[in-house]
């Protein structure tokens, strides 16, 4: 990570997670992932739920909570109730289906089937608490520039 406090922040989230049930899939048991240290090994949790830290906060860490829901109405739902709005990852083989539900999220950007890749051409941005402005594509390089207009004429 970043540094150790980064790392301790988001070691943090997993062990509210599992002291509050969520499941660690992957055993860590690596000398450089402890206390104080920017190393992380990666985690997945299970069993993970929205009163979990690692559900609501943005962690920005190699963590990932994943949490069953009973339908599409209750994934907007649970995806919308954060003060973030970063990016969300629709996980499906029905492309309609993404469509309809990446549609419903408030975040400035979504996935299908991915959360990895940043394309120049698009825009980048953050709603929410996630941030201000946005990054990449036409859009940010305007959002940088200032025009300027010159009117000339020559005096006759």
């Amino acid at each position: 990570m970043i540094k150790a406090s980064a790392a301790d922040f988001v070691r943090g989230q997993i062990k509210q997670a599992v002291e509050k049930g969520a499941k660690a899939l992957i055993d860590v048991n690596h000398p450089l992932d402890k206390q104080g240290s920017a190393y992380l090994y990666p985690q997945v949790l299970v069993d993970v739920n929205h009163s979990m830290g690692v559900m609501w906060d943005e962690s920005f860490g190699p963590v990932i909570g994943i949490m069953k829901v009973e339908n599409d109405e209750e994934a907007v739902k649970l995806m919308n109730d954060s003060p973030f709005g970063l990016t969300a990852s629709v996980w499906t083989n029905d492309e309609a289906a993404a469509l309809a539900i990446g549609d419903r999220i408030d975040t400035g950007t979504w996935f299908m089937n991915r959360c990895d890749y940043l394309d120049p051409a698009l825009a980048w941005v953050g709603v929410k608490d996630s941030g201000r402005g946005l990054a990449l594509s036409k859009l940010a390089f305007e959002a940088l520039t200032r025009p300027k207009s010159f009117h000339l004429k020559k005096l006759q």
